[in-house]
């Protein structure tokens, strides 16, 4: 695990920090040649520069994001970004996991992405990739 995401998941309460800590290790075990890293103060990994996933702790539990996540076709991911592609679902206990599930949607981040990296330079337009 990169060394900056190990003490943002020691950060959390105990039950936000399982929850961290097993979405850390299914991310990292799926998408092991994503680069991770702490971004705008979170979790993330990316792959060839691009965002794929991360997560974060939030009122209403810990947030795991897909930024194209919305095209992915999954009902669980139903917290739908309202200007991007992103999805995602909230934790509040380590239960809640299903973990046949995060490792399909970890599949499909690999497979649909939307470039994020460019789009500043784009002004604003996503592209698929």
């Amino acid at each position: 695990m990169n060394s900056e995401i190990q003490p943002y998941n020691d950060k959390q309460n105990t039950v936000d920090k399982e929850i961290c800590n097993l979405l850390a290790t299914r991310i990292n075990s799926e998408l092991a040649e994503a680069e991770s890293k702490v971004w705008h103060a979170h979790p993330v990994w990316f792959l060839n520069g691009n965002p794929i996933v991360g997560y974060s702790k939030q009122k209403a539990g810990i947030r795991l994001m897909f930024w194209s996540g919305a095209d992915f076709d999954e009902q669980e991911l139903n917290v739908l970004g309202k200007k991007f592609k992103d999805a995602s679902i909230f934790y509040t206990n380590l239960p809640e996991i299903k973990e046949s599930d995060l490792k399909r949607w970890l599949q499909k981040s690999r497979e649909i992405q939307w470039d994020y990296k460019n789009i500043v330079k784009r002004k604003g337009q996503l592209e698929r990739l």
